[in-house]
């Protein structure tokens, strides 16, 4: 074995090392970084040779989490791995989005980066580094890579940004952000934060960026280190250069027209179609098939550089809209009658109907990962069935896209939910998408802000989003910001930048950038003419609903948190749970209890108020403190010859003594009390012990003594 290792510093002291030569040596790359106990092992394969016909990169990156990692077997029937979780999936997204963009535009190889989680310690994430592992691994092999990159966290905990922070600091952080680049640009940022201003996030992200130098520096050690500094060649299309500039010079300018034009997506898409259509027909009949696939090619060149060039040098866009215009938007609450919340969004031709459901303690989320395990109170889920694009497309449940775009969401209306006691529920949020042209992430965003507050969840602040978009020319360097970008923007353009937040400042974010060079001046005026879109997006929002409604809806589920002293938890559940079932079934009300900071928190869900009193007034009178000089209606529990035991509270009896039940002195109880009799008693006393010292006397009028007889 020719074993390779190199090594940094995070700068505080903590060391990350990268190793290869060791382990998975038939692939093309392999590598295994570890930080304290925490160890990912990453490969990857690429194939010699592409597909016939094959344009793109068929990329596959896939995270993965070993149970065994974390000294844990799998939960369900299997007791296996299974398929990839959404947070695994998450991670995988975030490695794709950092490395497709640094592969060479013309390479089309069968290319699948595997990164998994072998050795873990509970404290240090292993999600920032997953992209320092792909990027090493590709960094050993000889497939074509313009790396190398990194992935970073950056947070601020106490007020300072730190790189990577131990998992039980992030409960501290008011910033934290997944950041991804090169040793000269930034590439990819996603993350969310406590209402930051802009100036904040860019600090945040140069931050990021000076330790995501360092790695790749240690990279580029690594593959001198191993020889793989000469990579492979390959020759994966076909080019005729004639045939291009003929492309060029029969389509360019009738796609700059049609782009002119302007007009909706669906005009737009017939007038691009038949300039193409028409140059294939004047096309001699013999043309054979890899020649049109080259034309095609050449007119999506055509398009790309007309779109940009039209924006570029006359500032209009293809719905001839200004850069910083956003387009019209209506929006309606209550749509969904019978759901708990609801919310109709639409903003140009993307629309978003969401709905929101209140549940209780039995309906959060288990999360049984390697890594992560535990209960969510907070889901929101995304839908984007074919319709939306007006096109045919199988159901087959949630995609990556999916996942992704609904983890944004989530992000950024988690921020501003009420936390604790204020918040009882378990909630849903629902997005399907209706119609899609562009960022139906951001028409999530304030869909479920506006069915959020219909529902009655007293949110912090009402939050919106907006995608932004860029288009640069390197030559000459001009460059537009759009607000409020298009599909075919967000396809053509150089970012695609989403930012949401409240009128305070920015709550979450998530950049793709294609291109190498942009700016932090770039990056603040994007950042800046974001802010002016997402408040008026906002104040858009608020013409419909400017705050939550001040009750839940008639027929939504109601919740009463109570909190109790760990003493009592047992009292509540009974032996064997008698108690809590008795009261489930007689109030007809679901009751769950859990023990947190050494206090017991009780939760009590019922879809009336009638059943959420009545099991409410039985839990009180269980935890309820008997009280010196109150006054009890009690149950006669036994009889002795000295008195009788009273029950006053559930589980509670005191002595009513033979002389404290009446002002009349009485020799025996004989006929006086008789088991099950209710009465009314005063509570006298609480000795050391505890025992209670009861008289129904104090509580009856008191005789008046006869009238001494006169001499």
């Amino acid at each position: 074995m020719n074993v390779i290792k190199k090594s940094f510093d995070l700068g505080d002291g903590r060391i990350v090392e990268i190793e290869t030569g060791k382990l998975a040596k038939q692939a093309d790359g392999s590598v295994v970084v570890k930080m304290g106990d925490t160890m990912l092992l990453a490969t990857v394969v690429s194939t010699v040779g592409a597909k016939p016909g094959t344009d793109f990169l068929p990329l596959s990156v896939d995270y993965q989490e070993k149970y065994a990692a974390t000294g844990r077997i799998p939960g369900g029937f299997l007791r296996r791995e299974a398929r990839l979780s959404d947070y695994e999936v998450l991670i995988s997204r975030l490695v794709d989005r950092a490395l497709r963009p640094q592969f060479p535009s013309d390479y089309h190889s069968d290319t699948q980066v595997m990164i998994s989680l072998i050795s873990a310690d509970k404290n240090i994430m292993p999600d920032c580094l997953a992209g320092l592992a792909a990027s090493a691994a590709l960094s050993v092999s000889d497939i074509p890579f313009n790396g190398p990159i990194s992935e970073v966290r950056v947070a601020k905990i106490d007020g300072k940004l730190v790189i990577n922070p131990y998992a039980s600091d992030l409960e501290r952080a008011t910033l934290e952000f997944m950041v991804a680049g090169s040793a000269n640009d930034i590439c990819m940022v996603e993350g969310e934060c406590d209402e930051i201003q802009e100036d904040e996030m860019v600090e945040a992200l140069k931050f990021a960026h000076d330790a995501i130098k360092v790695q790749c520096a240690v990279q580029v050690e690594l593959t001198e280190a191993t020889g793989k500094t000469v990579k492979r060649e390959y020759s994966h299309e076909e080019h005729d250069a004639d045939l291009k500039a003929k492309v060029y010079a029969d389509t360019y300018d009738k796609v700059y027209a049609v782009a002119k034009a302007g007009g909706n997506k669906d005009v737009r898409k017939e007038g691009f179609t038949a300039i193409i259509n028409e140059f294939f027909e004047a096309m001699p009949e013999d043309t054979d098939d890899l020649t049109k696939a080259m034309a095609k090619h050449y007119y999506h060149d055509v398009q790309y550089d007309a779109i940009r060039n039209l924006l570029l040098d006359e500032g209009i866009r293809l719905d001839g809209r200004k850069t910083t215009e956003i387009r019209p938007i209506w929006s309606e609450v209550g749509y969904l009658p019978a759901a708990h919340g609801s919310a109709v969004f639409t903003r140009g031709e993307t629309q978003s109907l969401t709905s929101v459901t209140l549940g209780g303690k039995d309906d959060e989320q288990m999360i049984d990962g390697a890594f992560f395990n535990g209960f969510q109170k907070f889901l929101l889920h995304y839908n984007f069935p074919g319709f939306s694009t007006g096109e045919v497309r199988p159901n087959r449940g949630a995609g990556r896209r999916e996942i992704g775009h609904g983890n944004l969401a989530q992000r950024s209306l988690k921020k501003v939910l009420p936390q604790g006691e204020a918040n009882p529920y378990t909630i849903r949020v629902v997005s399907d998408i209706l119609e899609s042209n562009g960022s139906s992430s951001m028409a999530t965003v304030c869909a479920g802000t506006l069915a959020l507050m219909d529902a009655g969840i007293k949110i912090k602040a009402p939050v919106s989003g907006i995608a932004m978009g860029l288009i640069t020319d390197e030559k000459t360097g001009k460059y537009a910001i759009l607000s409020d970008i298009l599909g075919d923007e967000d396809h053509l353009g150089d970012m695609d930048f989403k930012v949401t937040g409240t009128e305070n400042g920015i709550v979450a974010c998530q950049m793709d950038l294609k291109i190498n060079g942009l700016s932090y001046e770039v990056l603040t005026k994007a950042l800046l003419q974001a802010k002016e879109g997402r408040l008026h997006i906002l104040n858009e929002m608020k013409k419909t609903i400017s705050q939550p409604n001040e009750d839940y809806k008639p027929h939504a589920p109601r919740i009463v948190s109570l909190t109790i002293d760990k003493e009592f938890i047992g009292a509540i559940i009974g032996p064997g749970g008698k108690i809590i079932q008795e009261m489930q079934r007689e109030t007809g009300a679901t009751i769950s209890i859990e023990e947190v900071d050494g206090k017991g928190i009780v939760e009590v869900f019922a879809d009336n108020k009638a059943s959420i009193d009545a099991a409410v007034t039985r839990i009180r009178n269980i935890v309820a403190k008997p009280e010196i000089g109150e006054i009890y209606q009690g149950k006669v529990k036994s009889i002795m010859p000295f008195g009788a035991f009273v029950e006053i509270m559930p589980g509670k009896d005191g002595l009513l003594h033979i002389s404290e039940i009446s002002w009349q002195r009485l020799e025996t109880m004989d006929g006086v009390l008789k088991e099950g009799d209710k009465i009314e008693v005063k509570l006298l006393d609480i000795d050391k012990q505890g025992k209670m010292k009861l008289s129904r006397k104090v509580l009856l009028p008191k005789p008046e003594k006869p009238a001494a007889p006169q001499a």
